[in-house]
């Protein structure tokens, strides 16, 4: 983990072994060029386990979103459009559920996970010649954006809700245990964030 100095120059603040618990990260491809991740979106993408430094996991399409959940590491192949887990003993990507849109985000809640999808951004490169496209197309079906909860012991869909509008992407989900009305803050409005709770909790009102 690094911070940014008044040069805007990274400073390392802490490396792998002083965390408590197992982590792992995605990359899109294994590159040290510029862009050269975006010839390797299709199936070139990767999981490196950050304590270990070892790739544990090989051939997925612009993977996102890894966590650790029930013992199981969880992440999305969003190329293809699909949940799921790479096995532990071959770092194959093991599918559990297709969705219909470009994932990433995603958070567990007891025996579910809820997904994050987003429709792909048009006129772009980078979402361009992807599984996930194709897949769609032979169901006949568009990128959506939107939420989907899925069962994790039968890897069902058991509910969605679609996003509608300007917002055509979402970058993470997250659950508010026991919040049965919860709001957006708008960066816009003035009169909103003056009554909001501050670091020291103390409230504007």
């Amino acid at each position: 983990m690094s911070s940014l100095n008044d040069s805007l120059v990274f400073i390392p603040r802490l490396k792998h072994g002083g965390f408590q618990r197992r982590f792992s990260v995605t990359t899109c491809g294994q590159s040290d060029v510029v862009d050269g991740w975006r010839d390797q979106r299709r199936n070139g993408g990767c999981v490196i386990d950050v304590s270990s430094k070892e790739i544990i996991a090989t051939e997925l399409s612009m993977p996102h979103s890894p966590r650790f959940y029930q013992n199981k590491l969880w992440l999305l192949n969003s190329g293809k459009g699909e949940f799921g887990y790479p096995d532990s003993q071959t770092g194959k990507f093991q599918p559990v559920k297709f969705c219909g849109g470009y994932l990433r985000g995603m958070t567990f809640w007891k025996n579910y996970v809820i997904v994050g999808l987003s429709r792909p951004r048009e006129r772009e490169q980078t979402f361009s010649g992807l599984v996930l496209q194709e897949r769609l197309a032979e169901k006949g079906a568009t990128a959506f954006c939107g939420l989907q909860v899925i069962n994790l012991d039968t890897g069902d869909i058991v509910h969605w809700l679609r996003v509608e509008g300007i917002i055509v992407e979402l970058y993470d989900v997250a659950v508010l245990p026991g919040v049965r009305y919860p709001g957006c803050i708008g960066l816009q409005e003035t009169d909103e964030l003056r009554r909001v709770a501050t670091r020291d909790l103390n409230v504007e009102v």
